[in-house]
């Protein structure tokens, strides 16, 4: 990644994609609903990802990633999950696990993360 993206454009990408997954397309109106944050914002919020290169709006306002885009929604997401379900494996109620691992998934390394992911994984910690 060569630009810096703040943590709440991340939110936002990783929001669009988990929008594309579910629906199969995403409208600004879609992310202000799912993210509970006003047009006026998500307007922004888009504005500022459009013109920073993470994603594309078409004439009819869908929204698509570039593939840069993607690659940061994508790295997130994975974070995200992982966190999630290993912080329930370990005890922790799903709302905070979710709550946490938002927190987490933009504070931690790549490095860390993937030792983290390669331990968890190794020692079946989540699928038990």
């Amino acid at each position: 990644m060569s630009k810096k993206i703040y943590e709440s454009g991340e939110d936002y990408l990783e929001t669009i994609l988990i929008l594309h997954q579910r629906n199969g397309a995403v409208r600004s109106i879609d992310i202000v609903r799912e993210m509970e944050l006003s047009k006026p914002s998500i307007s922004r919020a888009v504005g500022i990802l459009k013109n920073g290169g993470y994603i594309t709006v078409d004439d009819n306002g869908y929204i698509n990633f570039t593939d840069e885009g993607k690659s940061i929604a994508e790295t997130i997401y994975e974070r995200h999950r992982v966190f999630t379900d290993w912080l329930i494996w370990l005890g922790v109620s799903p709302d905070v696990a979710a709550q946490d691992a938002c927190r987490l998934e933009h504070a931690i390394s790549h490095e860390s993360f993937e030792k983290l992911k390669k331990h968890i994984e190794e020692n079946n910690e989540i699928n038990k």
